[in-house]
């Protein structure tokens, strides 16, 4: 069979890949060993980053939203010895420092993966995706023209594949990137974890004090074998005689690890595959999941035409950065934890976490810097300047009466905004969008879209007479703060170069 990308792996980063590329009307084929979507919690929650890249789904944030509702409004985190500890130690609660929500149009999502992958994996296949679960990966071979992959059925069935690009997302033991030989780096494996599913009454223990997700530290946890995984629910619950169901459990590691290179040839690496973090700061499974979308709107604009080959090293050059920078700041937070004397050459913690989440930027060909910019990984999202390889601010804007955001006009495709007296840049979009065969769409700031709270101009970094381009991830690719003698001519001219077609 052919199909124009294979996915291996269907966690986070495989599935959200598969629904973005499905959306897009690219033809995908995903498979996975395990017979489902996780049975596990696993991660918990998805930032608002990530919730931005996947709402353009229709219906998707909507149905994500509706998973856990309103667990997302407040999350607390607790240490305790166990759940009937009288002094847990908070170590993070929203309530008490809220995210500044008004960052963002997208929610910041209280729910568990497993149930996250089942709305994903219910929506690429409403899409057309084809998932097929019990099925691994075996090898694969590519050339110039193409990647011929073995997938093997679980009765042995072995189907040839033939992909034009494949992207493995198959995990922190990646087949895919040990038969690529690609090298990687980091602390390596930190320890080992077991997870225990069970079902058992806690309503008495836990509903009063709302907390999302407990740390529990027992003396018998650590270092001590414990024969019977009832025993060990009943010590971390702290009620001996509980009873309690074990429905599922898992052994897996926490682990520091970082694929050298995101891209070989036609593989791509996404999710732990590229970058295996420890859990502490909660941001592996959203990086996961942008990781995937990012990869859905390069891999369409290639497919498609509207963009070179070449297009597609953009991702390397601009998520490895980040996919590091995620992974040293979990580290950073488990060394917090510990002792002193065991954080060694642990990363220090990053001064201002939630740019990390909202305010993390792009530097490649396919981002037009201007002169003096200092090339920095992160900025205040607070205090958007809407500099190229930032991420678009959120402005609130009224379309024919509605109320929308920025981020609504974004996803589909480029879009080109222009301020009140760009009027010529709207013209020149839609002459370039014709010329090119590009999806692009121009908007006027002060012509069907209206500026509510007239903070447009300062959080793009434009005049009246400017433009701003805006990549489908959200980030702004190239501005020109004021008007141009050749619009069109100098559109055409940006627009060839970030896509690699000149």
């Amino acid at each position: 069979m052919r199909v124009p990308v294979l996915i291996v792996g269907g966690g986070y980063a495989g599935l959200s890949a598969a629904t973005m590329l499905a959306w897009r009307g690219v033809p995908v084929l995903l498979v996975e060993r395990h017979a489902s979507t996780s049975l596990q919690p696993k991660a918990f929650g998805v930032n608002m980053r990530a919730m931005e890249l996947l709402r353009p789904v229709p219906g998707l944030e909507k149905e994500l939203s509706g998973i856990w509702q309103g667990i997302g409004d407040s999350m607390r985190i607790a240490v305790a010895s166990s759940l009937t500890d009288p002094e847990p130690n908070i170590l993070f609660d929203t309530s008490a420092v809220p995210f500044p929500t008004h960052l963002s149009p997208a929610p910041d999502l209280g729910a568990p993966q497993a149930e996250v992958e089942r709305v994903l994996r219910a929506k690429a296949e409403e899409l057309g995706a084809d998932l097929r679960f019990s099925t691994e990966f075996v090898s694969l071979e590519q050339d110039d023209d193409g990647v011929t992959a073995l997938i093997r059925a679980e009765d042995g069935t072995e189907t040839t594949v033939l992909a034009d690009y494949v992207i493995a997302a198959d995990g922190y033991r990646s087949r895919l990137r040990s038969q690529l030989g690609i090298p990687t780096s980091g602390r390596g494996v930190l320890n080992h974890l077991q997870a225990i599913m069970f079902d058992a009454d806690l309503s008495a223990l836990v509903n009063e004090r709302e907390v999302t997700l407990w740390y529990l530290q027992h003396p018998e946890f650590t270092g001590v074998f414990i024969t019977g995984r009832e025993k060990l629910v009943r010590l971390g619950v702290g009620v001996p005689d509980l009873d309690v169901t074990v429905l599922d459990t898992a052994a897996f590691p926490t682990a520091h690890v970082l694929a050298d290179r995101y891209r070989e040839g036609r593989v791509f690496l996404a999710g732990d595959a590229a970058h295996t973090m420890p859990p502490t700061g909660g941001q592996g499974g959203s990086t996961a999941l942008q990781d995937g979308c990012d990869l859905a709107w390069r891999l369409w604009l290639v497919i498609t035409g509207q963009a070179g080959p070449r297009f597609l090293d953009s991702y390397d050059a601009e998520r490895r950065p980040i996919g590091k920078l995620t992974a040293d700041a979990q580290l950073a937070n488990l060394g917090f934890r510990m002792p002193p004397a065991q954080r060694v050459d642990y990363p220090a913690p990053l001064e201002d976490p939630f740019a990390a989440l909202l305010g993390y930027r792009y530097h490649s060909f396919a981002i037009l810097a201007e002169p003096g910019d200092d090339g920095s990984l992160l900025e205040d999202p607070r205090n958007p300047d809407g500099r190229p390889g930032g991420r678009a601010a959120h402005v609130v804007l009224d379309w024919d009466g509605r109320r929308i955001s920025t981020h609504d006009l974004f996803g589909s495709g480029f879009v080109l905004l222009a301020g009140p007296y760009g009027q010529a840049w709207v013209d020149a979009g839609r002459a370039v969008r014709d010329q090119l065969g590009l999806r692009l769409a121009p908007h006027r700031i002060g012509g069907e879209l209206l500026d509510v709270d007239e903070v447009w101009l300062e959080r793009y970094g434009v005049s009246k007479s400017g433009a701003v381009l805006v990549r489908p991830d959200g980030f702004i690719a190239w501005r020109s703060p004021g008007a141009d003698l050749d619009p069109a001519g100098t559109l055409e001219r940006v627009l060839l170069q970030i896509l690699a077609l000149g």
